[in-house]
């Protein structure tokens, strides 16, 4: 017998039409129709989800790219990045004094153009309340933000002084989409347009200006851009983008992206298992097809293509129903999801489809290629014989394909090789002790499930009868009731593991910005109303950071090297070798601070009299003491501990040398410091201080006491800026709920798939309880029972993977610290026990209608 390509095509393709019948072959079309949905819909979700957050996010930063430097930008520049593809506005920031009649206040000018906002809207009143407008103020026109106006008593209409120029006010700025948090900024805003600028007469040759080159444009143009911001750091320009300018957004998308790609994955691989236990049951019912081509003269290549190109049109078919199942749910999804996203998404790709389509030959291969193998190794005999099946795949071979090729897509989701690597080496590790575990955990229930007192009739003793029978049907399948235990645990593990990733998610979210979480900055406090600032304060803010201290200084040296000299290429540009920073002094170790490596300073020797204090106090030359730098700034710089810092303070150097490293939550909206120094070393320098509070938005009568008392003072309000965050965070929280949904049905697919596979041995099993008298009742209870005990045994082993899974994963990929959930060791157990229990009993139910003749005619098949 010899069949030619277009042959074989043919008759695979008859006899796939024929299979479509059969249970297996169904949850084998299911499991990949629903790999590929739940891939290529969570993959063009995340493409176009991840693009969108990301371009809201770029409002807070102005642009998808930020250009900053203390002078004006050439036109080379401007032509190279506008040839790109990029759109560009030019704003220009300072500090300038504001006058209105007697009335003088220092403010923080912004400079726009006519392209402003590259993103978002201006919240301002123009006179009619407040509207969102898609511009910056006219030329002639200025826009004053509510406090700048309260203390100069201006209103719309009238006419300040900035500079040698006049402009009107012709707005009240609420909000501004790119609004920064940085202390530059903590003085009240104007704003006003660039073509004022110039008879403003403000830029003068050694004024303090910074000039920003804001861009706007697609994500591959400024990839292709790389190189030429590599050099302009190297050259000294600040450059930022939504991920370095903004952590505590860029932590968020991060970890999102990182969970939307994991769910995906447990997704897939339970739709593999799903996969590798249907084309068990698909490959027994086959061994006598097999068998009878072999004795027509078929070869073993001609049955491994066959059967092989039979399993390919039906991943050709489900892939092709599961891309237009994950094209109309990601719209689905979308539309759900309109009231959470007020935002515009770009339009999905080709590239998550064809990923998707991977992903499924990619499990096919992986998890059903060892055992298709079996069909080959069929002798002709068995048409004589029906004992003479060929061995079961090697499980090391079925595991060792499998494990590659999830491997292989565990690299592709997470895009970080050796978490891929650190993961699959770990899961088969893990898949070793869990076969060992398992055994040990089945016999155990099984020894208790036998040791129940014999019983007849209802109740209790009904009850006990169905569990030891239940018991000693497991246990004369042993192999395969242990196979059917790892798969219903690696199928409970993988949802619990996204349920609690989503729980644990959320609730860092929560915590990141609480109800109370400061909204105000207070800066410029001088020494002498630190106490006046205190009490005038009071119980009015709900929460309140310490006062610190602050003082200006500029790094000047590094291990007595210049600074760009002695840091890594990639951080010559830095901003903080470029500006003042921000230092302090502090005896113990500040809220939201931990401590990573070294010491503080009280541990340290020379903290007692005579020490290095005494050396600041003698005055020497040039002071050396401890620091604590955060630990970012030590990594960015390839420094260590030991490592000496110069700073220059009101033109004196002090050398610090790094005794110890902070790790600092960046997400507080509270004061955080780069470098601290011990108490007794920057008191003789001139310095103010500064504090963060939350006040409710009635306290409307608290801020205005303090803006009058202390006028010096300046107040920086958040709520934008927190506003905006919180929006962002919400969106995530929506998109990581629904995706839970997708790895559930994933789940489904798998007990479909194992039941279905086990079905002929029950159908014996219950044609030979029938032949002995057992009824329907017996037979449904003991069904029910030999399914729950698998539930039960499964949920505490996938309760223990889960536990141990989530703990690597959130050191190694989420930044996350590990929690023990104790719920889950009960809910897991008696969830799995229900759960499988309801749904073999729901497909079992034909069984128990079915004749005995007929059950016990499915010996064969086994």
């Amino acid at each position: 017998m010899s069949l030619t390509a277009l042959r074989l095509a043919r008759f695979s393709a008859r006899g796939l039409a024929r299979d479509l019948r059969a249970a297996d072959v169904r949850a084998l079309f299911v499991a990949l129709a629903l790999a590929v949905a739940a891939s290529t819909m969570i993959g063009f979700f995340l493409d176009r989800l991840d693009r969108g957050l990301e371009r809201q996010a770029s409002q807070l930063l102005g642009g998808d790219l930020v250009l900053e430097q203390g002078r004006p930008f050439g036109s080379e520049l401007r032509q190279t990045l506008e040839e790109a593809g990029l759109v560009l506005a030019d704003q220009v920031g300072m500090v300038s004094m504001v006058s209105f009649g007697d009335a003088f206040q220092p403010a923080s000018l912004k400079v726009v153009d006519q392209r402003y906002p590259l993103y978002g809207g201006v919240h301002v009143d123009l006179g009619e309340g407040t509207e969102v407008v898609a511009r910056g103020p006219a030329p002639g026109e200025a826009w004053l933000a509510p406090r700048l106006a309260l203390l100069l008593e201006a209103e719309i209409g009238d006419r300040v002084q900035v500079g040698k120029t006049e402009l009107t006010v012709a707005g009240l700025v609420e909000r501004e989409p790119d609004q920064s948090g940085g202390f530059a900024n903590f003085n009240p805003r104007l704003m006003m347009h660039a073509a004022d600028l110039a008879a403003s007469n403000l830029v003068q040759d050694g004024s303090r200006v910074s000039f920003e080159l804001l861009a706007a444009g697609p994500p591959d143009i400024i990839d292709d851009l790389a190189p030429l911001l590599t050099q302009l750091r190297r050259d000294g320009v600040e450059v930022r983008d939504v991920r370095r300018d903004r952590p505590q957004l860029g932590n968020a998308l991060e970890r999102a992206e990182r969970y939307l790609s994991l769910a995906g994955l447990a997704a897939v691989l339970l739709a593999g298992v799903a996969v590798a236990m249907a084309t068990r049951r698909y490959v027994d019912r086959h061994l006598d097809t097999a068998a009878l081509m072999r004795c027509f003269g078929a070869t073993q290549g001609e049955l491994t293509r066959l059967f092989s190109l039979q399993l390919l049109w039906l991943a050709l078919a489900a892939s092709a129903l599961g891309a237009l199942l994950g094209l109309a749910g990601q719209a689905g999804l979308l539309a759900l999801l309109t009231a959470f996203l007020p935002m515009e998404l770009p339009p999905p790709g080709a590239l998550p489809l064809w990923l998707g389509v991977l992903t499924a030959l990619a499990v096919l291969v992986g998890f059903a290629g060892p055992t298709l193998l079996r069909l080959k190794k069929v002798s002709a005999l068995k048409v004589l014989r029906r004992e003479l099946d060929p061995l079961p795949a090697a499980a090391w071979l079925v595991v060792a394909v499998a494990s590659a090729v999830f491997g292989a897509l565990l690299w592709l989701y997470s895009g970080d090789l050796g978490l891929s690597v650190g993961l699959l080496l770990g899961g088969l590790v893990m898949l070793v002790v869990l076969w060992g575990l398992g055994s040990l955990l089945l016999a155990g229930v099984l020894r208790l499930a036998a040791r129940l007192p014999q019983g007849e009739g209802e109740g209790e003793a009904g009850l006990s009868q169905a569990l030891r029978l239940g018991g000693a049907q497991l246990a004369r399948r042993r192999t395969a009731s242990l196979g059917q235990l790892l798969a219903f645990s690696v199928t409970f593990f993988a949802m619990a593991m996204i349920a609690l990733v989503r729980g644990d998610l959320l609730t860092t979210w929560e915590t990141q910005l609480p109800e109370d979480t400061p909204n105000y900055f207070a800066i410029n406090i001088q020494p002498h109303e630190r106490e006046d600032f205190e009490t005038a304060l009071g119980g009015a803010a709900d929460a309140r950071s310490a006062l610190y201290p602050m003082v200006r200084g500029r790094i000047t040296a590094i291990n007595d090297r210049p600074p760009r000299e002695a840091v890594p290429a990639d951080a010559r540009g830095d901003n903080t070798l470029r500006r003042e920073l921000n230092l302090t002094w502090r005896e113990t170790l500040p809220e939201g601070n931990r401590l990573v490596a070294g010491q503080w300073f009280d541990a340290l020797e020379g903290a007692e009299p005579g020490g290095w204090l005494g050396e600041v106090a003698a005055e020497p030359a040039v002071i050396r003491v401890p620091i604590s730098v955060e630990d970012g700034l030590v990594e960015r710089f390839g420094l260590a501990l030991g490592d000496t810092l110069t700073f220059t303070i009101g033109g004196e150097e002090i050398v610090g040398e790094i005794a110890s490293l902070r790790d600092l939550d960046w997400d507080s909206f509270r004061p955080n410091f780069f470098v601290i120094f011990p108490p007794g070393v920057l008191e003789r320098f001139g310095h103010s201080y500064i504090t963060a509070f939350h006040l409710d938005a009635g306290e409307t009568t608290t801020l205005r006491e303090l803006v009058r008392a202390f006028p010096g003072v300046s107040l920086l309000n958040v709520d934008a800026i927190l506003g905006q965050v919180r929006d962002l965070l919400t969106q995530v929280t929506r998109a990581v709920e629904l995706v839970l949904v997708f790895v559930l049905l994933a789940g489904v697919s798998v007990l479909y798939a194992a039941l279905t596979a086990s079905r002929p041995v029950r159908a014996h099993e219950s044609g030979l309880l029938r032949v002995f008298g057992a009824g329907n009742r017996m037979l449904s209870r003991v069904q029910g029972a030999e399914f729950a005990i698998l539930g039960l045994a499964s949920g505490l082993m996938g309760a223990l993977l889960a536990e141990l899974t989530t703990a690597a994963i959130y050191l190694a990929w989420f930044d996350l610290t590990p929690r023990l959930h104790g719920w889950l060791w009960l809910a897991l157990p008696l969830g799995g026990a229900l759960l499988i229990g309801a749904i073999g009993h729901l497909l079992s139910r034909d069984l128990r209608r079915q004749a005995p003749a007929a059950s016990l005619g499915l010996l064969g098949e086994t």
